[in-house]
């Protein structure tokens, strides 16, 4: 019942001898498309300003780390100078899931930036021989419908003229992409997914595009010079109205277990599997049918010189922190090339101290600074003034990078970065730091808050201060696999 079966009536033999030769010809076919792949992938290793490791930049930090779940299915990347363009930037941050989820996240990783920057080529090419400023073609039903683009602030509901053809080429490419990954030679995508958060930034705009619930947010500063968090993307979980009517149009089903009730998943329209925790994705072909689809929520925004850097992170750090801890931990850093492998290294503390029963997830962070070019200059006009002033240095042992890569780790002043504490059930802001940071006092009021919780309170989170925005999960990503899942294709 729900197995799909072929049956040859006849001679036997004819038919295992064709079996036999269909195998070996897709195993050819698959043999060569991976070599193919892998000259791809080597070129592009080669791009300078190309980061998907654990390291730093002028500009940007990036750190992961593998949970308890088994294998990390997190990947990250930023790619400075994206396009041959000095003024654009391109970073991500991907979670799998599923049995090849870190396969799926990784070649998505790869092929999407190329991808869209070759749509968006195409697309001036033809803008420019045809002389006009059309959008270009329309790219299906829904796809318009599904992509929203916030006004810019200082611009009325006026959108950067850069905007119309980098959400479109956004648009094409994630389409490539996904029916690439459907008909991969080796990575079996029928249970298997990703998310994708992207920020492409060209001078003071940006254009994200977000599939799934990994989150990106930005750090601004308020009028009286504290930190706040702007949510730039929206955790597109099954229960959104908008989402949960697609996919229940679509027969799909949308409910929550009893044993997790805040955790809304996307079943079958016959079988309680395989319960995944989005809405989009790419992958995930048995649920492609019933609803969940990889069109991107696409917007732009324009930067003002009050912003000071963006944070894009998988749902291992938001299911632990809000995004006015994320936003205070980054400020607390010691220095800019450690912020996010900070930042990964309070969550994992924070999942240890509210979730002791859960295993932790993987994490994955890509700090993006946007005043980067001011700080140096700032730096280098110190030096010429000072010239006998010393600037330590930080090493981060455990994270490579590339020469000419790092950046001059300076304290960040006091009065640049106000930390606002924030409670939460009876812990601040400052519990998530390093040790290292903190003073005695901060650690004998750590100690007095700590001997008054219970086992509850760790367990147990505020519902004003958790919610269904900050996409609080616990648990796995996909649930279970159907009961007819059949692997048509060879892996290995």
């Amino acid at each position: 019942m729900g197995i799909c079966m072929s049956t040859a009536i006849g001679s036997g033999k004819a038919s295992n001898g064709t079996e036999k030769f269909s195998k070996k010809d897709k195993k050819r076919e698959a043999s060569a498309a991976l070599a193919e792949e892998a000259k791809q992938d080597e070129l592009i290793a080669l791009v300078a300003g190309r980061n998907c490791s654990n390291g730093s930049s002028r500009i940007a930090s990036l750190f992961t780390q593998q949970g308890r779940k088994g294998v990390n299915q997190d990947a990250m990347l930023v790619w400075e100078g994206f396009g041959m363009r000095k003024d654009t930037i391109f970073c991500g941050v991907f979670d799998g899931h599923g049995p090849y989820g870190h396969l799926v996240a990784r070649r998505v990783r790869d092929s999407l930036p190329s991808k869209i920057l070759a749509e968006w080529q195409n697309l001036t090419r033809k803008s420019e021989a045809t002389g006009s400023d059309d959008e270009g073609t329309e790219l299906g039903e829904g796809a318009v419908a599904t992509t929203t683009a916030e006004s810019r602030p200082d611009a009325g509901d006026q959108e950067p003229e850069m905007y119309a053809s980098w959400k479109e080429a956004h648009l094409i490419a994630y389409k490539v992409m996904d029916k690439e990954l459907k008909v991969h030679p080796s990575i079996d995508c029928f249970c298997s997914g990703t998310t994708a958060v992207t920020i492409l930034k060209q001078g003071q705009d940006l254009v994200i595009a977000n599939v799934g619930d990994s989150r990106a947010i930005l750090g601004t500063k308020a009028d009286d010079g504290s930190l706040v968090a702007v949510q730039l993307t929206v955790d597109l979980k099954p229960n959104l109205p908008q989402e949960e009517e697609r996919i229940r149009q679509c027969k799909g089903r949308v409910f929550a277990l009893q044993d997790e009730p805040e955790v809304h998943r996307v079943w079958l329209p016959h079988d309680n599997s395989p319960g995944l925790a989005m809405a989009r994705a790419f992958g995930d072909f048995c649920l492609k049918e019933f609803g969940l689809i990889a069109v991107p929520e696409i917007s732009c925004r324009q930067l003002s010189e009050r912003d000071q850097f963006i944070v894009l992170a998988t749902d291992g750090v938001w299911d632990v922190l809000s995004n006015s801890e994320v936003i205070d931990i980054i400020a607390a850093a010691p220095t800019r090339r450690t912020a996010a492998r900070s930042l990964v290294e309070s969550a994992v503390r924070a999942w240890r101290l509210k979730y002791p029963t859960s295993k932790v997830d993987d994490c994955a962070v890509v700090c993006l600074f946007l005043d980067a070019n001011q700080i140096s200059q700032e730096r280098f006009e110190d030096k010429k003034t000072k010239p006998d002033s010393v600037t330590s240095t930080v090493t981060d042992q455990d994270s490579p990078t590339e020469p000419n890569c790092g950046i001059a780790s300076v304290q960040e002043s006091k009065t640049d970065f106000v930390r606002q504490k924030r409670l939460h059930k009876g812990i601040d802001a400052q519990s998530f730091l390093d040790p290292s940071q903190k003073t005695e006092k901060d650690l004998a009021h750590e100690r007095a808050v700590h001997a008054q919780r219970s086992l509850k309170d760790c367990l147990v989170a505020d519902e004003d201060e958790w919610s269904a925005l900050e996409g609080v999960t616990r648990v796995n990503s996909l649930l279970n696999l159907p009961r007819f899942l059949g692997f048509d294709k060879e892996t290995g």
